[in-house]
């Protein structure tokens, strides 16, 4: 599907540009630490040229891409997930990546981490469902740090403009928090220092701010180093405070409600239809209308009791085992709607990314979406019953 208009290449914009703005909003080092998200194939230091987004490679979607001239395939599901022994060109996988090289094509991946973050896989999936006020199912804990650093006043904002450019001060929907207390800081320095302010081997007394910004684990070491390149003392003193908080922004599975309650067949009807379904499994909850509907795209069935917990009357996800059914049933309406058809429509944020990053540079290329790579299908008698 050809998905923005035509347009001059811009070859002085590399694909890392684009990569370091997509993790900046889908950070790598929240994904599931055995995934293997990022550069799948090929090289991020070379302009792109166009782009085709897909759910995973395949030769169908890379035969798509050469046909189209695309130089970056995006997927969600990596590539390469386990290590490699030998690449064999007789086998798939190795033909894959030996066409790929021969036609100068990068590869890339973001896989958890796009399931992770806010506005990712599921909520993508629960808007498609018409849910509202959606949220997380289950928000991540214990992956902040609280940072507190003690600045001279004059260069308290240098010191936080570089941790915020850095990742610092996100907290929910909002950027750039901080907080910020007067004190007196004192120091003395030895005959090896070289003090910003004062005299060595001379007690100074420094009217400082004590400067708190919460961090995530990933942008830990990040933040550290702008805040030593900004800071005027020789020696900062800070505070690294690791944090029992919810994660607001990062999380699984998402909860929402639907417009107005309704009954099990008309929500059957609405899940076929907006999922572009032949059909799916389920086994039959309480009995009463549908309206708190818990989703998440993928192989999702561990958020079951959080979804139980949660008093959602229903929850869709997918490659739910026989004995999970046996759990659900009885308590919530247990949908499993296909691990390819629940996590299609993360696409869109990959896409929604990559248009925000032309809008703001002002690039003008073509982007392609490959749907077909679905391997499971459906098998009706369409005989006289």
């Amino acid at each position: 599907m050809h998905l923005s208009k035509k347009g001059a290449f811009f070859f002085d914009m590399m694909i890392n540009d684009l990569i370091k703005y997509y993790e900046n909003r889908v950070p790598k080092g929240m994904s599931w630490e055995k995934d293997n998200v990022g550069l799948q194939i090929g090289s991020l230091n070379k302009p792109f040229k166009n782009i085709l987004v897909c759910l995973e490679l395949t030769s169908d979607s890379l035969q798509f891409a050469i046909n189209n001239n695309c130089n970056l395939i995006f997927t969600h599901h990596p590539f390469l997930f386990t290590p490699l022994k030998n690449i064999n060109t007789d086998k798939d996988s190795g033909k894959i990546i030996s066409l790929a090289i021969k036609n100068d094509i990068t590869v890339y991946s973001s896989h958890t981490n796009l399931d992770f973050v806010k506005g990712g896989v599921s909520f993508e999936l629960a808007k498609r469902l018409k849910l509202q006020n959606l949220k997380f199912l289950s928000n991540f804990e214990k992956n902040q740090y609280k940072i507190s650093v003690f600045v001279p006043e004059s260069y308290v904002e240098i010191v936080s403009k570089g941790i915020f450019e850095a990742g610092g001060g996100i907290i929910g929907d909002y950027e750039n928090c901080s907080y910020r207390v007067k004190g007196e800081g004192t120091f003395k320095g030895n005959e090896n220092t070289n003090p910003t302010i004062g005299t060595k081997q001379i007690l100074e007394k420094v009217d400082e701010i004590k400067l708190e910004i919460i961090v995530n684990r990933w942008d830990l070491n990040k933040v550290i180093y702008s805040l030593k390149q900004t800071h005027p003392y020789e020696e900062p003193a800070y505070d690294i405070i690791p944090l029992e908080n919810k994660n607001e922004n990062h999380g699984a599975g998402v909860i929402g409600t639907l417009l107005q309650p309704i009954n099990l067949n008309s929500f059957f009807e609405l899940i076929k239809s907006e999922l572009n379904l032949d059909g799916f499994r389920y086994t039959v909850g309480k009995d009463k209308p549908i309206e708190r509907v818990a989703v998440c795209g993928g192989s999702g069935s561990d958020l079951l009791n959080e979804a139980i917990l949660q008093k959602a009357d229903a929850f869709i996800t997918a490659d739910i085992k026989y004995h999970t059914f046996h759990d659900a049933k009885g308590k919530i309406t247990l949908i499993d709607a296909g691990h390819y058809e629940t996590e299609i429509f993360g696409l869109n944020t990959i896409k929604n990314i990559i248009y925000n990053y032309f809008d703001e540079y002002s690039i003008n290329t073509e982007v392609f979406e490959y749907f077909d790579t679905n391997p499971i299908k459906f098998y009706y008698n369409i005989g006289e019953k």
